[in-house]
């Protein structure tokens, strides 16, 4: 059996100099500030694993999209929003929504696979869409990211009260005429989004440390909610450029060292809030 040893690489300052390096932290500059900002709203509106199942409803796009040739985020992207719109449709409570979200997570899932095994391009591309593969993002990768985080905030500049109102108590902002269903749909188009742009830093399996666990670490810090959407969004980019970097000292995947550093994040501080409770 072979092992495993994270030698230190000497070369380490010429290797985050690299152009494939720079894209990779442009990238988690884009990834953090979308997956931070509507990480708040996932844990808010309890919708954490509708959120995860996106991801993997995505997987077929991915896998479908290299079938025939086309980009993969694309693919990803058109699946991960239709899932998104049936979710949203099916309202805002877990109760409502789990079983269809499970049924369909599982058959994406499956057809996903289906996809990978009828082409060798696809197969071959498995493991950077399930596991990420940060370091070979593109510029025009990149200019997408920054594009798609341009259009989220000015989106929720329109609808951040009514969102926030319908996340944090449902049935006070519908009576306040909130339009509940327009929210969830919109929230979960959204999610698509930021899930799209996140799983090449991490892949479908791991996309929850970046969507989620900063959230969760910011949530158990502060109270007010937009103190909570900045700490989740320097969290995750902490993870992600920390990642990196010790990626590049001691060579391991990126996804790998990224998921761990938010993990960690998140253990310390909920030690710190136990303590405080005491």
């Amino acid at each position: 059996m072979t092992g495993i040893s994270f030698s230190f690489d000497p070369d380490w300052m010429y290797t985050l100099s690299a152009p494939f390096m720079t894209n990779a932290f442009l990238a988690g500059l884009c990834i953090s500030l979308a997956a931070g900002v509507m990480g708040y709203f996932t844990i808010a509106r309890h919708s954490t694993f509708a959120a995860h199942a996106l991801a993997h409803i995505g997987l077929p796009g991915a896998t479908g999209a290299a079938l025939l040739g086309l980009p993969v985020s694309l693919g990803m992207g058109v699946f991960a929003l239709g899932g998104a719109l049936v979710i949203g449709a099916l309202g805002k409570r877990a109760t409502q929504r789990e079983i269809a979200t499970g049924t369909v997570l599982a058959f994406a899932t499956g057809l996903g696979l289906f996809f990978a095994r009828l082409s060798s391009s696809a197969s071959q591309q498995m493991q950077s869409i399930l596991f990420g593969s940060i370091l070979t993002i593109t510029t025009d990768q990149i200019l997408g990211f920054a594009v798609f985080d341009v259009i989220l905030l000015a989106v929720l500049a329109i609808v951040y009260r009514p969102l926030l109102f319908s996340s944090v108590d449902e049935q006070v902002a519908q009576a306040k005429g909130v339009p509940i269903g327009l929210m969830n749909v919109a929230f979960m188009a959204i999610m698509a989004g930021v899930i799209t742009i996140a799983v090449p830093a991490v892949g479908t399996l791991l996309i929850f440390a970046l969507v989620i666990t900063p959230a969760a670490t910011a949530n158990a810090i502060v109270a007010s909610p937009f103190k909570a959407m900045v700490i989740a969004t320097v969290l995750c980019l902490v993870s992600i450029w920390g990642g990196l970097v010790l990626s590049a000292m001691f060579p391991a995947p990126p996804s790998f060292i990224i998921v761990t550093l938010s993990t960690l994040f998140w253990a310390i501080a909920k030690g710190v809030t136990s303590l405080r409770h005491r």
